[in-house]
């Protein structure tokens, strides 16, 4: 077995945790609060930016000009290739996507896993720890997106189906891409590293599923703590 292949056995737990939870259930059935869309997309738009950035991160760390062609094409596709998933969600809000996203936030959630991927990026020489901790994004919304098509819980009724539509062949390449890397990198590697390395993808497997729980809770930083009438 691939060991690409590995990890996505060991993540299947969490995958399934995330398809049970309240965000891609209500997705499903097309009744998720406006709020909670609308702070997701708030706080997704700042993880994309970083998300983004550690794509440049990686240039450096690869050997081979097709791997840094196809990361130049994903920083473009960060920058525009979204754009209608997030359009899909921002109709069902009410407002355009570049007005919702002109509130800045940055929750805790999404605080801790962008900082999970640069300290990969920057601790790490061996590019397949960053590429571990970025790995799990494409690929848990592509599970999630494919999963959902054979659900007889999606409402094919309400536009929530449209966005794993999206998912659900969008992110092949950049799958694949990856993939293909680990699966490269990890032949040179110890099982002490290569389990260092699930360690870091299965972190941010739960590092998703804490974003997705964000945007239910309405998650802020509670500086003050909670005030209990």
């Amino acid at each position: 077995m691939e060991f690409s292949q590995k990890l996505y056995q060991a993540a299947k737990p969490i995958i399934n945790d995330i398809y049970e939870d309240d965000f891609i259930q209500k997705m499903l059935l097309g009744n998720i609060q406006a709020d909670a869309l609308r702070h997701y997309l708030q706080a997704d738009a700042a993880y994309l930016k970083e998300f983004t950035n550690l794509y440049a991160l990686l240039i450096p760390k690869m050997n081979s000009m097709n791997d840094v062609k196809f990361l130049v094409e994903q920083i473009e596709f960060m920058v525009e290739g979204e754009v209608l998933a997030h359009d899909i969600l921002a109709q069902i809000v009410g407002e355009s996507y570049e007005e919702i996203i002109k509130t800045k936030v940055w929750p805790p959630s999404g605080d801790h896993y962008i900082k999970h991927m640069y300290f990969q990026a920057h601790s790490r020489e061996n590019a397949i720890y960053t590429i571990a901790a970025m790995a799990p994004c494409p690929y848990i919304y592509a599970e999630l997106a494919k999963r959902s098509q054979s659900d007889h819980k999606l409402n094919r009724e309400k536009d929530t189906a449209k966005w794993f539509d999206f998912y659900s062949t969008e992110m092949d390449d950049i799958i694949n891409v990856f993939e293909s890397l680990m699966n490269k990198l990890a032949e040179s590697m110890s099982d002490k590293e290569l389990e260092q390395v699930k360690q870091v993808f299965l972190e941010s497997c739960i590092h998703e599923r804490r974003f997705f729980n964000m945007a239910m809770t309405l998650e802020q930083w509670e500086f003050g703590g909670k005030v209990n009438d």
